[in-house]
């Protein structure tokens, strides 16, 4: 029977009777490098999962209603689009104060923004070029500039032509960052961490002030990083210091702080196994059976430190690593020192991989283990300026600002 289609109607996602019809077309898109291959996401029946930690968000979907020619209506949900908004930083200024606080010790403070974040935009396939992935977009837009964003970003695949063409030539979006996401494979075997290097876990308060202290000037800083480090899903801070420095213990942030070691790194742990998980969809039987080997012959001998391929095959979970930084002339070593820590904790914890994202140019990347083939060297940031009107005019338009050497990548966000 010949249906005539009446409109897109796009309106808030409503849980209790959206859901299934939202995981159906998560399903339809489920994405990959080729026909064969795809990843797929379990929301783990929650699609609100990835948004629902951030101060404010907004989740949206595309329900098109059609009619038959004896004038029944048939409604069906096509495509979603989730949003959040939180402040972040997007440059520094000059401090006039003579005086600093626990929080800030150089002569710069931090410059905040609100802004707002798109993720999860879909649109099934037998609905594209309708423009309705357009639609979706502009209405999250307008719910950012009336809660009071100043800029919009996505982060998308630098391939992913279609996304990057409506954004930037649709939306008015510009490129603005390309970051690189590493991924390290969860082994069969421990990972060994060096000897020389003492990994201590400091409690949320003093990481909130040492993250405040070192890194608030860090482009992407959320303002409310300690709601982020209290957060259930964080599973500590973690810092690296030298064998001997202090009295064999975490020394406090106060004592940490007037009298740092030479040399230090930091990161703290989100479990996003908690919320969702990933499945690798398509492989060959001859493929799962190599890695299945692989990982048989890494549990059986675990002193050859063979590197056996992840767990990726069914739904698998993964550590995210946020806050990594440090100073000094070791720390890219202190920094190798605790990715090999969050290995070994992933693996306690049942994870297949530990992932984390760094800015391109960071010198501390070279300490990140990850294999090419699971990482991504550019992971596409792109934003746009909501308003003419600026919180604080020391920046001006932060769209045409140039890179810096790190960026801070919000866990909530990944």
């Amino acid at each position: 029977m010949e249906m005539k289609r009446v409109e897109v109607i796009i309106r808030e996602y409503e849980s209790k009777k959206d859901s299934k019809e939202v995981e159906e077309v998560e399903r339809r898109c489920e994405v990959g490098p080729n026909s064969k291959i795809s990843l797929f996401t379990d929301l783990l029946g929650d699609p609100l999962c990835r948004i629902r930690h951030s101060p404010a968000f907004l989740m949206l979907v595309a329900e098109v209603v059609e009619e038959d020619e004896q004038g029944k209506i048939k409604t069906e949900i096509v495509g979603m689009i989730r949003g959040c908004i939180k402040t972040v930083t997007c440059g520094q200024k000059y401090s006039q104060l003579s005086k600093f606080t626990l929080y800030h010790t150089s002569s710069t403070l931090p410059v905040f923004t609100k802004l707002g974040y798109i993720l999860g935009l879909r649109v099934s396939p037998s609905h594209r070029r309708m423009g309705i992935a357009l639609k979706l977009v502009k209405k999250v837009e307008e719910w950012f500039s009336k809660n009071g964003a100043e800029y919009s970003y996505l982060a998308t695949e630098s391939e992913n032509e279609p996304s990057i063409s409506l954004f930037t030539h649709k939306c008015g979006y510009s490129k603005f960052r390309t970051p690189s996401i590493l991924v390290q494979p969860v082994f069969e075997h421990r990972v060994k961490v060096s000897k020389r290097v003492n990994i201590f876990w400091v409690p949320p308060s003093d990481a909130e002030i040492l993250y405040r202290r070192k890194f608030s000037t860090t482009e992407f800083f959320p303002r409310d990083i300690d709601s982020v480090l209290n957060n259930p899903l964080t599973l500590g801070t973690f810092v690296a210091l030298p064998r001997g420095y202090g009295l064999g213990s975490w020394p406090g942030v106060k004592s940490f702080l007037s009298d740092p070691p030479e040399s230090w790194a930091i990161l703290s742990v989100w479990n996003c196994s908690e919320v969702w998980r990933l499945e690798v969809r398509g492989a060959s039987r001859v493929g799962k059976g190599l890695a299945k080997t692989s990982r048989i012959m890494d549990w059986a001998l675990p002193f050859l430190k063979i590197p056996s391929f992840p767990k990726v095959f069914r739904p698998f979970g993964l550590h995210f690593l946020y806050g990594l930084g440090g100073e000094g002339p070791k720390a890219v070593k202190f920094v190798k020192a605790l990715c090999g820590f969050a290995h070994n904790l992933a693996q306690k914890k049942g994870c297949s991989v530990v992932a984390t994202e760094l800015a391109n140019r960071d010198p501390l990347k070279v300490g990140v283990p990850h294999w090419k083939k699971l990482s991504c060297d550019e992971d596409l940031w792109c934003i746009k300026r909501l308003g003419d009107d600026y919180n604080d005019g020391n920046l001006g338009d932060w769209t045409k600002s140039p890179p810096g050497f790190s960026i801070f990548v919000d866990p909530r966000e990944f």
